[in-house]
């Protein structure tokens, strides 16, 4: 075993961190509660190569892997400035095109990948489908050379500032099963009958939310990614990547919360002493950083596993974004608590994180399915749905 970063990867970590820190939390915030998006910040980021750090060299991208996508997402949070179309558009729509696009469509889509000049959103939820991908009823069918997609999606982020989505469809049904067979197509953006939405929600993220209509919207047969029916497959190889970065950017959550508390521990005296020495605080802070560094070795596993194409990919992946997912918001409410009536002013950035380390909790994968996910997977126990 061997436990250390390469040299490549400490110097990407290094360099994500001073990009990321001298944009700062402040210009994070300022951005997301004006509704601008931080252009800046992603452009620093994908001249530099981290935005295609994992998309294959002959693409133009930084040919390495998961490993270091979550590198780069964690650092980002840890100077507080996570970016959720990170998530979204490398680590799920370029690793599914890179993994089952033809020649064609690899040459048309990873090159704006690994520049970052491309950005794509995902759109796989639906109002009545929720985990249950086998209900999802957008459906895509084919009409001469075009495909016709019709339904709904919701809470498809980053809309807005993307040029195209990756869209889960229902193409057929097993008959065996009744349950539906999955095609994934790349959807313009600007496609005539789509139409979108915002959902309000008290994140203070600049990535919005959408509600998506697809009424009758034309897409090319050749924007159809792998062999029609084979969707799901091809959405889990995204969704591991997914898992892992989500994990990543919660550990940089927790990294830039338990920063902020011990500095103010270490200075702000009540009692003569500085409060950090109150075992009162230290050791709560003591046990949130050791419940941080256990989820961040989990998803250090999960992204080695999914970047050696290990059998166990799938289950690391899931036990780091349900480590990851605790551990930040442990970090997050002692940091508040240790700040005392500090911790909710706004100054001190730790009250406005709340929203996306919660939102962790929950997407891309509820802790609910994940311990489905282990208890069956992992311990051999009878489904429970």
């Amino acid at each position: 075993m061997d436990f250390n970063e390469t040299p490549e990867q400490t110097m990407i970590r290094e360099a994500v961190a001073r990009i990321a820190g001298d944009f700062g939390h402040d210009y994070f915030v300022t951005k997301a509660r004006s509704g601008e998006k931080t252009t800046e910040l992603w452009d620093a980021l994908a001249g530099a190569g981290f935005a295609g750090v994992g998309v294959p060299s002959e693409y133009g991208g930084g040919g390495m892997g998961v490993t270091e996508l979550a590198i780069v997402c964690e650092e980002l949070a840890a100077q507080g400035c996570p970016l959720l179309l990170l998530i979204v558009s490398p680590a799920i729509c370029a690793t599914i095109i890179a993994r089952f696009g033809d020649d064609a469509q690899r040459s048309r889509w990873l090159p704006g990948f690994a520049t970052g000049e491309l950005k794509m959103a995902f759109a796989i939820t639906e109002p009545d489908a929720g985990s249950n991908s086998h209900r999802l009823s957008t459906t895509a069918r084919r009409d001469g050379e075009v495909y016709r997609l019709r339904g709904t999606k919701y809470y498809i982020s980053g809309v807005d500032e993307s040029d195209a989505i990756l869209v889960v469809t229902r193409t057929s049904v097993d008959e065996e099963t009744g349950k539906g067979r999955l095609s994934l197509f790349v959807v313009p953006t600007d496609a005539a009958g789509l139409e979108r939405t915002v959902i309000p929600v008290e994140i203070t993220a600049p990535e919005k939310q959408f509600t998506l209509f697809f009424d009758d919207v034309e897409v090319p047969a050749e924007n159809l990614i792998g062999t029609p029916d084979d969707g799901l497959r091809q959405v889990f190889h995204g969704l591991n990547p997914e898992r892992i970065t989500g994990a990543a950017m919660a550990c940089g959550i927790g990294r830039y919360a338990l920063d902020k508390a011990s500095a103010y521990a270490r200075e702000r005296r009540v009692w003569d002493v500085p409060i950090g020495a109150h075992q009162g605080l230290a050791h709560p802070l003591a046990k949130a950083k050791i419940d941080l560094e256990l989820a961040r070795l989990m998803t250090q596993r999960g992204a080695w596993a999914h970047d050696c194409g290990d059998a166990m990919a799938a289950e690391s992946a899931n036990m780091a974004k349900y480590a990851a997912a605790e551990a930040a918001l442990a970090c997050l409410d002692q940091a508040i608590q240790t700040h005392g009536g500090n911790g909710l002013a706004t100054e001190y950035g730790l009250a406005d994180m709340w929203g996306i380390a919660r939102l962790l909790r929950t997407a891309p994968v509820s802790r609910e399915m994940i311990l489905n996910f282990v208890g069956q997977h992992s311990l051999g126990l009878p489904r429970s749905y």
